[in-house]
């Protein structure tokens, strides 16, 4: 990561008077959204700003506090001086950090059960991460489906399919590469413990191990279409 990732410019824009944030990573364009700001993507730039229908003192609070989340996890801010402050809240994983953590597992599973074992967490059919994403959506399009204004209709509709034929399938081919890998009881080829252990009676200074070669990596051919039966 370069250090330009690391700066960020946080200030009252002097033509629109919007406060905006510009500079930093991914994981600072995070903070910003926790802390309220909205991204606004251009062809040649990249910002946040605030809400839109806030008073000064409003618009004052949350830069500050975006200044010192900001700072409490090593970034550093220039911003105007009634946004500047002193504190540094605490900062805590937040919860896409935690379902991050099944990527690690997998990466590091050295056989098919321990992905199965990760993946149920995303497929469980009561409580799994899936499952409760389709609940998010649904109680979303609920909220939009009378929120007064003819746009907030179509939204829900919008949502709605998310939940009942986009996530479905997604949640039905991932299921059935769980079970798949759950059935399969098969060690990584490439992800195999080695201790570089040598024979006892192996007479060159120089052997390691007597680990076989992994196997050649196989290419993977077109990706078939979505099965029908996975959706709902």
């Amino acid at each position: 990561m370069s250090l330009a990732d690391r700066l960020l410019a946080l200030r009252r824009d002097v033509h629109s008077g919007e406060v905006l944030a510009r500079g930093g990573d991914p994981e600072a364009h995070s903070i910003l959204q926790r802390t309220g700001f909205v991204p606004v993507l251009r062809l040649h730039e990249h910002y946040h700003r605030l809400p839109t229908g806030l008073d000064d003192t409003e618009e004052t609070r949350l830069a500050a506090r975006a200044v010192s989340r900001l700072r409490a996890v090593g970034y550093h801010v220039d911003c105007d001086e009634p946004l500047d402050t002193n504190l540094r809240e605490p900062h805590y994983l937040p919860l896409g950090a935690q379902v991050a953590h099944l990527a690690e597992r997998i990466r590091e599973a050295p056989c098919t059960e321990d992905v199965a074992e990760a993946l149920t967490e995303l497929t469980a059919a009561h409580d799994g991460i899936l499952t409760a994403l389709s609940e998010v959506l649904t109680a979303a399009a609920d909220f939009h489906q009378d929120l007064g204004q003819a746009a907030d209709v179509h939204t829900a509709m919008r949502l709605r399919y998310l939940a009942t034929e986009t996530l479905a399938v997604i949640s039905c081919d991932l299921g059935h590469t769980r079970n798949a890998l759950a059935d399969r009881h098969q060690p990584h080829p490439r992800r195999s413990e080695c201790r570089d252990e040598v024979p006892a009676d192996e007479r060159e200074a120089s052997a390691l191990c007597a680990c076989p070669p992994p196997p050649p990596r196989v290419v993977a051919g077109p990706v078939p279409p979505a099965t029908p039966g996975c959706r709902r």
